[in-house]
């Protein structure tokens, strides 16, 4: 769920059953996911800290630990992610204000609905990536909430209309991408 999903703060076990848990954080930093993580592991010694730190983990914490302490850690880790954050996206003269929920299109305020603006958010936060319909579906809807599967191309239409035609594109047979001024190939 890490390379999906955006996340305010990751802890990683170092032995996972696939891959190591250092190879999993070197992909991640590699692709551009920059959440802070939490190295949380029941190994011990300078070398695995040094090792985890140079890999791009913000902390390290052994086993056995105290639940208080991880809470801690934790919190400081967000809290030094906010403050560096911006919270405004943007791209091709489409702002988004993550914290106020405000959309502006060219300097001009733009309502949206809820599911939205979620979308909206999600394919802002993957300006390069193509997200499949499927994957919209999942962030847009809580789990348990009924579906339907002509919802997200309801929601993209109506998104396109407010923020132009090229604001969104589609890719056929994979999903959707935020467009550009560049010429893209579809």
């Amino acid at each position: 769920m890490g390379d999906s999903q955006p996340y305010d703060a990751v802890i990683l076990d170092l032995g996972l059953p696939k891959l190591s848990g250092i190879e999993v954080l070197k992909r991640w930093r590699a692709s551009g996911r920059n959440a802070p993580v939490l190295i949380l592991t029941a190994r011990s010694g300078w070398v695995e800290r040094v090792n985890g730190l140079n890999a791009g983990a913000d902390d390290y914490l052994e086993k056995p630990f105290q639940t208080e302490e991880i809470i801690a850690r934790l919190r400081a880790l967000t809290r030094r992610a906010a403050e560096t954050r911006s919270s405004v996206l943007r791209h091709d003269g489409i702002e988004l204000d993550v914290a106020s929920g405000t959309v502006k299109k060219g300097g001009e305020a733009i309502a949206l609905t809820a599911k939205e603006l979620r979308i909206l958010n999600y394919l802002m936060h993957r300006p390069q990536k193509i997200v499949s319909q499927n994957e919209l579906l999942d962030h847009v809807y809580a789990v348990g909430e009924p579906r339907q599967s002509n919802t997200v191309e309801v929601y993209i239409a109506r998104l396109r209309k407010k923020l132009g035609h090229g604001a969104i594109r589609t890719i056929r047979g994979l999903g959707y991408r935020l467009g550009s001024s560049e010429h893209v190939a579809e």
